[in-house]
């Protein structure tokens, strides 16, 4: 690892994840920002687009917070349950110890060359972790 006084800010990812905690799959993207595009892209695939009820454990973020945001997702997938943590328990969200898998394993130590980099070791990380992983 090269350390030196100077920095020089190479961009940053968005990374947007959803983790089924029965088929054991982490589905996740890099983005260049947030929003609601991550959910619609899940929601049409199998098994969720032909499923009767689909849970979605989601936290408190300004793309999936409110009424409106519930109320549009309703409107695309009536199948959607959203549930949100309680406000400061993320420890609750399956999803949130899976980033916190990532952080220790994938992102620790912050040493890339480039974004294309960054997005790649996560990539590689999510095959690696299905491979492995079982139910929390």
């Amino acid at each position: 690892m090269r350390v030196e006084h100077e920095y020089a800010r190479g961009g940053a990812w968005a990374y947007l994840a959803a983790w089924d905690v029965h088929r054991v799959k982490l589905f996740g993207r890099c983005e260049g920002t947030t929003g609601k595009a991550p959910l619609d892209r899940l929601m049409a695939q199998e098994p969720y687009r032909s499923a009767t009820r689909v849970f979605w454990v989601l936290d408190n973020g300004s793309s999936h917070r409110g009424a409106a945001a519930i109320a549009r997702w309703k409107s695309a997938w009536p199948t959607l349950v959203p549930v949100h943590t309680p406000i400061h328990a993320s420890w609750l969200n399956q999803i949130e110890i899976a980033f916190s898998i990532v952080q220790r394993t994938v992102l620790t130590p912050n040493d890339f060359a480039s974004l294309a980099e960054v997005e790649d070791r996560l990539v590689r990380f999510q095959a690696h972790y299905e491979a492995r992983a079982t139910p929390f």
